[in-house]
């Protein structure tokens, strides 16, 4: 390969390193997203130099699609669908990884014998190609089922069958079993065939039984897997630049699943496997015990006068939140109760929404400073100094269970102490459950009003009300 080319992927490398770390701080997010679509530009433009290319027709039909279709949707996509845009983003990044094995599997079996690979590099080439088509097709599938549940498609429940973890034991043996026998038999098409197959119903069977309330932990994942077949599909290729990105990808992917499930008290075994929290000894609560004669309702013109006098007031936001898209209405609360004097600080529970980020996401939008998105270890702390907390549309990261009720599902799971502020305010439609299917006693306590509506139109009546005073 010309020299020329490798060095444009070193620096291309470089700056997706660059890029990756810039992307670990509000602050440098933008500057690091620039930097790692400035290398990807600079080994895309290295690689079409290649001499071995030997027609740009296709490439250049490929590119106005695609680029076509990434305008397309990046202009008509709301901020609230974002979660079910990156599963399927993700999911074409697997698919992406099992066409070019694929490609490079039929290329590879065309050739004369004489020409084919022998040996260790044989040997290591088939097991790339295999995991590539493997991991590849678990992406596709399993991405584009997240999406169905994000998108409501399909169920946010829990979907599956009796034996379903005995059937994705197979599938995952079959799967195993083609990878290994293609070292021996490089150009079989049945074993290639039974692989595809096999893995594209495990990725199916993945991600079905998986609940709405570990979608962030799913997403994530996913995009892991989709940075390991993109490296797979470098050592197929032997293109390093796709090496080293698909392997920060799926890294970095790994990492931020960690943190995911560390957030919710899990492991990644139990999430993939539908296994919710370690209690479940003790007695149940039903709604009814929970919130009978204990709720205390409130209007914007009755929690204005609270907030008038309010030094410091801390909004939760949750996925109910993006659902009414009241982001912009939030930004115009704080607004208004910074003029009267107010601190407002914005708390972020790392699992609240759909996707790893997704409420600083939306807030981003709504152009709010990145300083006032607190985390939840550093705002957790800070809740008996506050004044007035309001709650908007998160339900499972907000709930006490996960502290004090040793038989609840989500016993042990980190959350957001807002019971601990002076006044809590629920903004919500109803008392319905999270996405855990559980009763929050944070309704029911002495300290908590709930303002019961449309997450936007609450606000939007309350920041009205406030004004008036």
């Amino acid at each position: 390969m010309n020299p020329m080319i490798e060095i444009a992927y070193i620096v291309s490398a470089a700056l997706f390193i660059l890029g990756i770390k810039g992307l670990t701080k509000p602050k440098t997010a933008v500057r690091g997203n620039q930097l790692a679509a400035i290398g990807m530009l600079i080994a895309v433009v290295a690689t079409l130099l290649n001499s071995s290319i030997v027609s740009y027709t296709t490439i250049i039909l490929g590119g106005l699609v695609g680029g076509a279709l990434g305008v397309v949707l990046a202009k008509r996509v709301e901020m609230t669908s974002m979660p079910q845009f990156v599963a399927a983003l993700n999911g074409f990044g697997g698919g992406a990884s099992l066409t070019v094995a694929l490609a490079e599997f039929l290329r590879s079996a065309g050739l004369p014998e004489a020409q084919q690979l022998t040996g260790s590099v044989q040997t290591i080439s088939s097991l790339a190609t295999g995991l590539a088509i493997f991991i590849g097709a678990v992406t596709l599938t399993g991405s584009f089922i997240a999406f169905g549940k994000l998108q409501e498609l399909l169920s946010g429940n829990s979907i599956g069958f009796p034996g379903i973890k005995i059937v994705n034991g197979v599938l995952l043996a079959i799967s195993l079993l083609c990878i290994l026998c293609l070292t021996g038999s490089p150009s079989s098409t049945f074993l290639i065939t039974v692989l595809v197959l096999a893995a594209a119903a495990l990725g199916v069977l993945l991600v079905l039984p998986i609940g709405g309330a570990d979608m962030p932990v799913v997403i994530a994942l996913l995009n892991s897997y989709s940075g390991i077949a993109a490296a797979a599909a470098g050592f197929i290729t032997g293109n390093s630049v796709l090496i080293v990105a698909g392997s920060l990808v799926g890294a970095s992917g790994i990492i931020l699943t960690q943190i995911m499930c560390k957030a919710m008290n899990r492991s990644l075994f139990n999430v993939l496997f539908g296994v919710m929290g370690e209690g479940g000894d003790g007695p149940k609560m039903d709604a009814d015990e929970v919130y009978a004669g204990k709720i205390k309702s409130t209007s914007p013109d009755e929690l204005a006068m609270v907030l008038e006098t309010a030094r410091r007031v801390v909004i939760v936001p949750g996925y109910g939140l993006a659902m009414a898209q009241a982001q912009h209405a939030v930004r115009e609360l704080a607004t208004t109760l910074e003029g009267f004097g107010a601190e407002v600080v914005y708390a972020i529970h790392p699992v609240a929404g759909r996707m790893p980020g997704h409420m600083n996401v939306l807030l981003a939008e709504a152009e709010v400073e990145y300083d006032k998105m607190i985390d939840m270890d550093t705002v957790n702390p800070t809740f008996e100094q506050t004044d007035v907390a309001i709650v908007i549309g998160a339900n499972d990261v907000t709930n006490p269970m996960a502290r004090e009720d040793k038989g609840s599902p989500i016993y042990g799971m980190p959350i957001l102490n807002v019971d601990k502020a002076n006044t809590v305010v629920v903004v919500k439609r109803s008392l319905s459950a999270g996405f855990a299917g559980l009763p929050n006693p944070l309704f029911a306590k002495d300290n908590t009003l709930m303002m019961f509506g449309d997450g936007k139109q609450a606000i939007v009546d309350l920041t009205s009300a406030l004004k008036e005073l």
